[in-house]
């Protein structure tokens, strides 16, 4: 029996080879697809679906890419010729909340927003915060070690994962991580997973570290400098002074113009950068005023509200970026971190690689973290050679800098290539090692992380 025929007789209407369905599970958000289309999409809605998935995977040594909602920015859950789409999109329950011991058991498939919208009712919530949290999974947020706005103060996704269940690649099931606070017996396999883009197994559920919502106001500091370069000293200035504002976001003059025109809002003043900054808790308006202090020292024009609902509409600014750069054309989204005192240093690098390749490269920056989101805009679907060599320079500047090929998009497809340049040979083959621990056959996600002839 074929792969299609095995999969439709042990899960039935679950397998979907509509034209769709198949089309859709090629690409993400990332402005890649893979070549072809898959055999099929498997709609998981339990963990006996995954692990049946598995089986016959294994069995017929064929390929599996796991996806969420589509969202990712890297390539990682594109599925193509030969492979199977695990989509884990309906798996969505909540299956405990528990106030006293600040945790939730869930599925994969729940939105990062939904999640806290219920999680609000119990006075809670879960502190990652990417930019696409009402469109995107928290299997997805786990499996690429998502950040967001807010990691800067309450951390990434690694820092709010107590444990997973994994499906690995032969379909047995494991509990990893634990419930209580504290816990280091043996390997921290959680951690291993958080951010392993598929190639270690499949998360189906998962323990989250919850925070009780944060009591007291919510200030929004806002203020424009003459050029990014000023803006990003002022963004390490604060650090450096010892304040922990909850958000501190920065778009340079591109960015910010093209959303300004995207919301149909006032022309920012040419060549403006702009730094977005919240601030909450009891000291939330201390803080502030102590920000706008090192800010307008910094010949930055500032102003400071607190007013929730104003300071919600002023961060919708910077979470429509995505959109402004895709109404402008294809956009290579990138995701690079330095250490916060080299921001200034990676945006003098990034107006250096725009002069020599005759490029625009807006960029937005979760400057509280250093994590930089430089966007290279082109015509078409395949990425132009000199975009390519542009973004070769990018990420090399940044390593140079004491930084990263990435803060929370992941490696995928697009990056792997330079994988080793960042990891060197000796830990780069160490991971591959592990990876074939998990799955011998290497039939999760390949091709992905890992470069395939590797």
């Amino acid at each position: 029996m074929s792969v299609l025929s095995l999969l439709q007789e042990s899960l039935g209407a679950l397998v979907d080879v509509s034209e769709a369905s198949l089309e859709q599970a090629r690409a993400d958000r990332s402005g890649h697809s893979a070549a072809g289309r898959p055999i099929a999409v498997v709609h998981a809605e339990r963990i006996e679906h995954v692990q049946e998935t598995m089986r016959i995977a294994t069995a017929t040594r064929t390929p599996v890419v796991v996806r969420g909602a589509g969202t990712g920015l890297a390539g990682a859950a594109n599925a193509g010729t030969g492979e199977i789409a695990l989509s884990l999109r309906r798996m969505t329950a909540i299956h405990e909340v528990r106030q006293d011991d600040l945790l939730a058991v869930v599925e994969p498939g729940i939105l990062n927003a939904d999640l806290n919208a219920e999680l609000a009712q119990h006075g809670l919530w879960w502190a990652p915060d990417p930019a696409s949290r009402d469109i995107s999974t928290v299997g997805g947020n786990i499996a690429t070690g998502a950040g967001g706005l807010l990691c800067a103060k309450y951390g990434v996704v690694r820092d709010a994962v107590l444990g997973v269940d994994l499906v690995l690649a032969d379909g047995r099931l494991l509990h990893l991580g634990h419930r209580s606070v504290k816990g280091v017996t043996g390997l921290d396999l959680t951690a291993l997973v958080v951010g392993s883009e598929g190639t270690l197994g499949v998360v189906v559920g998962a323990t989250l570290k919850l925070r009780r919502l944060v009591p007291g106001a919510t200030c929004t500091i806002t203020a424009t400098f003459p050029g990014v370069r000023g803006a990003a000293a002022a963004a390490a200035a604060v650090t450096a002074a010892g304040v922990q504002p909850a958000i501190m976001e920065l778009m340079d003059a591109a960015s910010l113009a093209a959303v300004h025109a995207l919301l149909a809002l006032p022309s920012p003043t040419p060549g403006a950068a702009q730094l977005t900054i919240q601030t909450d808790g009891p000291a939330a308006g201390i803080e502030a005023e102590t920000i706008a202090a090192i800010l307008r020292a910094h010949d930055g024009i500032t102003t400071v509200t607190h007013d929730r609902e104003e300071g919600e509409r002023l961060l919708a600014i910077r979470r429509s970026m995505h959109a402004a750069m895709a109404s402008l054309g294809t956009t290579l989204i990138e995701d690079v971190s330095v250490p916060r005192s080299a921001m200034p240093a990676m945006f003098d690098e990034i107006a250096r690689i725009e002069s020599e390749y005759g490029l625009a490269i807006p960029t937005v920056a979760h400057a509280g973290d250093g994590n930089l989101h430089p966007n290279f805009v082109f015509e078409g679907s395949e990425t132009p050679a000199h975009v390519w060599a542009a973004a070769d320079e990018l990420f090399r500047a940044a390593i140079r800098l004491g930084g990263t090929l990435t803060g929370e998009h992941g490696i995928g497809v697009l990056k792997r290539r330079w994988l080793a340049d960042e990891l060197g040979e000796d830990q780069w083959h160490l991971q591959r090692q592990i990876a074939r621990v998990f799955d011998p056959l290497g039939i999760l996600n390949p091709g992905k992380v890992f470069s395939p002839d590797a």
